[in-house]
């Protein structure tokens, strides 16, 4: 924890307050896993899985030294940066709370819910961007091939993904438009629920285990793109896709292989302070942040099907 002589003071208790809350929508932290680094600048590893395929010349002479290899990545850097928001809660709030309401903690709760909604954003483009996978791993899905279409044949097309990746993913995440068309489509309900398909949806694990995958993550949140004093215009922040990846939650900047991860630093914070500039009676402005940085370090480890209804 930072120390308490900093401008704005943290406080034990708002703090504890942030760090437990969770948003059970949100799926950021499942595809990206947290890891906390020393500095908030770091070194990473960017892998080139390719490069672990290719077969040197092993032979070593009698007295000769062996051939060096070089495992395929790259050193980078990378820095956390703070994100945080400020809630003023007015001294009149505070005075006439009921005795089983905290104002200060309902703002960390409510402040640290949109910090951490701005990151499942963050997350979400990085993961539905094909700049983020390696040449060759995605596909756009279009006529039949759609998931809502009744022809379509999602194992095929899931699978073949699988197949085309150097090493096969465990997770799938996936927009809650595409997963509802997935759990109804035929093919599925046929092949777990062992009818004709034509009704039904099928469940998450046994999904999971016809495709042989660890976890499915479903993006069920919104956001809202408008700004401040205009009409709301929300939309969903997972889009139509499927995202394949191969996660390794022990993985980290410099041990370990995964698609991608979150560096931390430290834990997040929370904490108040008097505001005479709040209300007529002043106040305790709150704030509560982290600091992390979204990685995505082993391209080849995804693969993405856009599009898929």
């Amino acid at each position: 924890m930072p120390p308490s002589n900093f401008p704005f003071p943290v406080t034990p208790e708002l703090t504890a307050i942030s760090i437990a809350y969770r948003n059970a929508a949100f799926i950021a932290d499942a595809v990206l896993p947290k890891v906390p680094v020393g500095l908030k600048a770091y070194r990473y590893r960017k892998y080139n899985l390719g490069d672990a395929f290719s077969i040197p010349d092993t032979k070593v002479g009698r007295t000769s030294r062996p051939n060096q290899v070089d495992f395929g990545f790259t050193e980078e850097t990378g820095f956390c940066v703070d994100y945080g928001l400020d809630d003023p809660v007015p001294q009149d709030d505070i005075n006439n709370a009921p005795s089983n309401y905290n104002p200060l903690g309902a703002a960390v709760e409510f402040v640290t819910n949109l910090i951490e909604l701005d990151r499942e954003v963050r997350v979400a483009r990085m993961v539905q961007d094909v700049a983020n996978y390696a040449a060759g791993n995605h596909v756009i899905l279009s006529g039949t091939d759609k998931l809502s279409d009744p022809a379509s044949d999602p194992i095929q097309i899931i699978m073949d993904a699988m197949d085309a990746m150097i090493v096969r993913p465990n997770v799938m995440v996936i927009g809650r438009l595409a997963w509802s068309a997935l759990i109804r489509n035929a093919t599925i309900n046929k092949a777990v629920n062992k009818n004709v398909g034509d009704k039904g949806v099928a469940r998450k694990q046994d999904i999971a285990e016809l495709l042989e995958l660890k976890d499915i993550l479903v993006g069920e949140s919104y956001v809202n793109s408008s700004k401040k004093g205009q009409n709301p215009s929300v939309s969903r922040v997972w889009g139509p896709h499927i995202s394949l990846i191969n996660r390794d939650v022990l993985s980290g900047p410099q041990r370990g292989v995964t698609y991608g991860f979150t560096a931390t630093f430290g834990t997040r914070v929370a904490g108040a302070k008097e505001d005479s500039n709040i209300g007529l009676r002043g106040g305790q402005m709150v704030r509560a942040g982290e600091s992390v940085d979204e990685k995505i370090c082993a391209p080849d480890m995804g693969y993405l099907i856009q599009d898929v209804v």
